[in-house]
């Protein structure tokens, strides 16, 4: 069942789903949180699809909250609010209202947001595309207990991984994080097998793609060893290979569904590691509420880190490019200058000796 509501407020809209209850036979409330969608009008089909499709594990109140920018001048200055509210079929197995603001009503949301929220229920916040640089400070971020964002929608996504470490606040997560969960079990699991000391790692995988800067960021903190970053045509993440005294143990998934796990001594196994859809990286993101202090650690650790042994970003090779450019980086870093300040590193290293 659908009702739209033009020219509305939130009381109308709360009279509506108190009305569209009744009609479909449902009156009592039995969702679990609260989901703000912020997004615009070309993403907003997608991610309430996303949402839908994962509200079938978590029956929540779906709020989906549409920024309309007005052409005319005389509009933008009108502050509007028109809703649209889904129940019943409609709206998976919760409550859905698209919320499209005009005009003042763009940088009060969080007013239009507050009286719609579930009592007493936790509330998370999902940014589909353009999502803040601080989550945490953010007026609609300010009311949830989680939030989430996409660095892989950014234009500049390892730039975004840099944003979000320095802003990072408990309950903050990402879904290029939540895109290498199983790579993360996989690669815990093959170690438990093969008690060795891993003495370094190699991540593989496509240009631009913050998962694969994730998963070395996460490898080089909890295994401290040197991580590099080479490119592959992907699709996204396509192996890792951990040098270790036990020999090599490699994770290849070269055609993005089916990977192969190779260790010393043992057999070759297929491993199922298909590229999971958005819903699915939305339904375990809803699963735990509380600060996931693992991405934290792997966040902090931070992009520019991920290169040689001595800590430095790993010079550009044919395969391989640097995780992300160190901000106010010159941009003639080849420069003659710059190879001479090189040479004398070693002998300020002697002096000191």
């Amino acid at each position: 069942m659908k009702i739209d509501l033009t020219e509305t407020t939130a009381s109308k809209i709360n009279k509506a789903l108190v009305q569209g209850r009744r009609a479909v036979g449902t009156p009592a409330i039995g969702m679990v949180l609260t989901l703000v969608i912020v997004t615009d009008e070309e993403n907003a089909y997608d991610a309430l699809k996303a949402a839908n499709e994962a509200s079938r594990e978590h029956p929540s109140r779906t709020l989906v909250v549409v920024k309309r920018v007005s052409r005319s001048p005389r509009d933008r200055a009108k502050a509007r609010l028109d809703a649209e509210v889904r129940v019943g079929t409609d709206a998976g197995t919760g409550e859905t209202v698209v919320l499209r603001l005009y005009g003042e009503a763009i940088d009060h949301a969080q007013s239009v947001v507050l009286p719609l929220l579930l009592p007493d229920a936790p509330v998370v916040v999902w940014w589909a595309v353009n999502a803040p640089l601080d989550p945490a400070k953010d007026p609609l971020g300010a009311l949830a207990q989680r939030r989430v964002t996409d660095a892989y929608a950014a234009e500049e996504p390892i730039r975004e991984l840099s944003a979000r470490a320095d802003t990072y606040t408990p309950g903050d997560t990402d879904l290029s994080w939540t895109r290498i969960t199983p790579w993360r079990s996989m690669l815990a699991a093959a170690l438990d097998q093969s008690p060795c000391t891993v003495t370094s790692a190699v991540v593989e995988g496509e240009e631009f793609n913050p998962s694969c800067e994730l998963l070395a960021m996460w490898l080089a903190s909890r295994l401290d060893v040197p991580v590099r970053r080479t490119v592959s045509a992907g699709p996204g993440l396509t192996a890792v290979r951990l040098e270790s005294s036990g020999g090599t143990i490699v994770l290849d998934r070269p055609d993005g569904s089916l990977a192969t796990l190779s260790m010393r001594g043992q057999p070759d196994r297929a491993v199922a590691l298909k590229r999971r859809e958005t819903s699915e990286l939305l339904a375990e993101e809803l699963r735990r509420l509380d600060p996931d202090d693992t991405y934290a650690t792997a966040l902090k650790y931070g992009v520019e880190r991920i290169g040689e042994p001595d800590g430095q970003p790993a010079a550009p090779a044919a395969a391989d490019r640097p995780a992300a450019p160190e901000a106010g980086a010159s941009a003639d870093a080849g420069s003659a200058p710059a190879k001479a300040a090189a040479k004398k590193a070693p002998a300020k290293k002697a002096a000191a000796k």
